[in-house]
């Protein structure tokens, strides 16, 4: 049984990403899951995303490009306002203006950059750089 599923799927991109593979497949499935993969293709870390089924289970296959140097979640998922991404940048974020964290608000799932120009705060749900 996974405890956190979003951290399995983020370490699987991650291994695969260092092994230099081109695609992972990542199961089980969930809108989390789909939302975190989503806002990181948007952001032009990972390629397209497509559902398959797999022995009667859906899955994701994630097409690898090699811009992730690292990904994870952020545990606990810490809950912040739309003035205080800076301490957080400077915490999961190797320089200002250089990756992403996502955040969970109540507008959806998005990235830090569109949390503070809409003004909403919100749980940090995980960072990729």
């Amino acid at each position: 049984m996974l405890n956190d599923p979003l951290a399995t799927a983020l370490t699987k991109i991650t291994n695969a990403e260092r092994v230099g593979k081109k695609e992972v497949l990542i199961q089980p499935v969930s809108s989390v899951i789909k939302s975190v993969l989503g806002l990181m293709h948007n952001a032009h870390y990972i390629g397209a995303i497509e559902e398959v089924t797999l022995n009667a289970n859906p899955a994701l296959k994630v097409s690898l490009i090699g811009n992730i140097n690292r990904c994870n979640v952020i545990k606990p998922r810490f809950p912040t306002k739309c003035n205080n991404f800076t301490k957080w940048e400077k915490r999961y974020l190797p320089a200002r203006d250089f990756g992403i964290i996502i955040v969970s608000t109540p507008k959806g799932m998005v990235t830090h950059t569109t949390a503070k120009g809409a003004g909403v705060g919100g749980r940090l749900i995980a960072f990729c750089y």
